[in-house]
This record gives structure tokens, sequence and C-alpha cells, in this order.
């Protein structure tokens, strides 16, 4: 072979190569709600700072709505590698194994954003993501979508309310355990099933934070509802480990940063979201809307705190004291701050016993 020939060959393979190389790393971002919820658009933004911000070295391809996966095949599919990404509801760590995270579906442990953000963000935020590695699971940010509201096609004012009625929860047994608390029955469904089978009545009722139950049009199929801020409902974002251990040094840095700038904004407009949807409901004439006063909700409070006892030896006593703890300590700092205890438009820190001190390992 000629020396112009051979020069070609290794031109072009050379050029091959570096075509190659500069194909970008693609993040599949799954998840199950509408673009235009929180988590929706938190997806997006985390798909703008994260391309901007690698120049192109990184692609996020964002699929809502289910389009990929629904509730109980995504994490399965992030643990094979056929997604890289989710933002599952972190009721969806119990049925993994990791029943230590269902701690955030006991009813009313939060009694306020302060509290749930020192707990995500804090001690036992650390030690419940380091549990997911075990399952090839790396877990990069808490988000919020806020406090759940009841709804159904009957009143709920009070606890006697919910005897019998069919009520749509995640996979979780503490949701579970809730809704019998109640004297209601339990329906484990997917999201993306729930609009049919409220429209059908194969569901009475379920519960979501507002910014999900508008944009999953589900007034238009609920006559009533209950805001009675009685759970929560935040999101884990998870990454496949062996991929995400597998990235560039300064890659994975730029999207952890990328990342934390978007749990800022997330947890913004979360609020915004849910303020927003809750008007937009009542404008729509659809469902009744019912606010629990103080008094009931103590009602409810006091009917649902036996499930705090019950999820013990599951979730972890030490945990379940920790965030009492947690709650403890920032109405003491509120306390301080206007030399008076505030007057409170929700209980306290939930207790199903006084909290005791977290057992030495």
């Amino acid at each position: 072979m000629s020396l112009r020939a051979s020069l070609l060959v290794f031109a072009l393979g050379f050029a091959a190569f570096t075509a190659q190389a500069a194909e970008p790393i693609v993040i599949k971002f799954s998840h199950v709600v509408a673009p235009d919820t929180p988590k929706g658009r938190a997806a997006e933004y985390f798909k703008k700072l994260a391309e901007e911000r690698t120049k192109g070295a990184v692609k996020v391809e964002v699929y809502p709505n289910s389009q990929l996966y629904k509730d109980r095949e995504e994490m399965e599919a992030l643990q094979l590698g056929a997604v890289q990404m989710l933002a599952p509801s972190l009721a969806k760590f119990g049925p993994l194994g990791v029943r230590a995270f269902e701690l955030f579906d006991l009813p009313y442990v939060f009694p306020n954003k302060e509290t749930l953000y020192r707990v995500m963000d804090g001690d036992i935020g650390k030690k419940l993501f380091g549990m997911l590695e075990a399952k090839g699971i790396t877990g990069l940010a808490f988000w919020d979508n806020g406090f759940k509201q009841m709804s159904a096609n009957k009143p709920m004012r009070t606890v006697e309310d919910f005897k019998g009625l069919k009520m749509r929860i995640q996979s979780s047994k503490v949701l579970e355990a809730q809704m019998k608390a109640l004297g209601a029955n339990p329906q484990v469904m997917a999201f993306s099933e729930v609009y049919s089978a409220l429209q059908q009545g194969v569901v009475d009722g379920t519960e979501n934070p507002m910014s999900n139950l508008y944009t999953q049009k589900m007034h238009e199929v609920q006559k009533h509802l209950t805001l009675s801020d009685h759970g929560y409902l935040g999101y884990a974002v998870i990454v496949n480990k062996a991929f995400w251990a597998g990235l560039p040094a300064d890659i994975r840095a730029t999207l952890d940063k990328a990342m934390a700038d978007t749990t800022v904004f997330e947890r913004k407009i979360a609020q915004e979201e849910n303020d927003e949807a809750l008007a937009k409901v009542k404008a729509s004439g659809y469902t009744q809307i019912y606010t629990l006063p103080y008094r009931d909700r103590v009602v409810w409070q006091q009917a649902l705190l036996p499930v705090h006892k019950e999820f013990e030896d599951k979730i972890g006593r030490d945990l379940i004291n920790s965030a009492y703890l947690v709650a403890a300590q920032v109405e003491k700092e509120k306390a301080a701050q206007t030399k008076a205890p505030a007057a409170k438009d929700k209980p306290g820190p939930a207790k199903a016993k006084p909290a005791a001190k977290p057992e030495k390992k």
C-alpha cells in the first residue's frame, strides 16, 4: 500500500474514532406524571442545565406520563440499566425491600415543611440513600410534591365517612394500614390507571397533592375533596449505580451541581403549583372542597397514630424517633424566635409514644 493510501486509511479511521468519541452520554429519565407537574417541570429543568453545562457531552431524554414504564416496572428497568434516571415516589422503596423509606408514608409524621426538609437533607436522608447502594441504586436528591389531600365521590369530614370506601393507594404497606385505620378498603393501582378507575367507579377515591390531582384531571371525576394534609408525597431522584460510577469524574461533578440547583428550583415551584392547582379545581366547579378544621384534624391524627407503632419494627424505631426529634427541634426554634408558641394551623409533631434516645449501634 502506498504512503498516500496508508495516510488516507489512517485519516478515515481517526475521523470515525473522533465521531464515535463525540457521541453524547445519554441519560434516559423516565417518570409517571405529567410534564406540567413539579416533577415534570424539574425533569425538564435538569435536562436544560445538564446539557448546557456539559456543553452537549450529556443528552437527557425525558419520558413523562409512563411512556416507557408504569409504576411497578420502572424500578426494575433502572436496576437493569434500561433507563438511567428515575424520580419515583418515596412509597416505592418499601416494595423494593428498603422499608425504612416508608417513614415518609406515615400519616401526620411531618407537621411542616421545615421538619420535612431537615429530615431529607440531614443525617436521616443520607442514611436512607446509603441503603439503596446494595440494590444497585445511587440516590441524588429528594424532590417535593407537597402534602396529600383526600378525594372521593362522597364527603369525607369525619373518620366514619371513610367506612367501606374503596381508596386507591400506591403499593405501600403503610398506606394500606392508613386506609384500614380509617375504615376504608385500600386498592393498590398504578398511577396511570387511576383516572379511568375513578371514572368507572372501580375505586371511590384516592389521595394526592393538588398538582397531581389537577394535572391528571381527577377532579373531573371526584365530587368531593378534603384538604387534610394527612400525608406526604415526595420523590427520590435516583440513578443506576454502575452507570453513575462509570461517568467521567468531571461530568459527574457537573451533573451533581445541576441536580442540586434543580432541587432548589423544584422545591420552590412545588408549593406554587399546588396552590395554583387548588385555585383551578375551585374554579372548575366539578369538586366540592372542604377544609378540615384543626379540631377534626386532631381526631384524624389520633385515629392514624397507631400506624406509627405498627411499623416501628419495619421502618426502625430509632428512625421514627429521630424524625420526632427533628420536628420537636423545629417547634422549639420557632417558639424561641417568636418568644411564644405560634398558633398552629395543623397538629404538631405526631408521636405514637414519647421519643426515646436512638439505639446505640
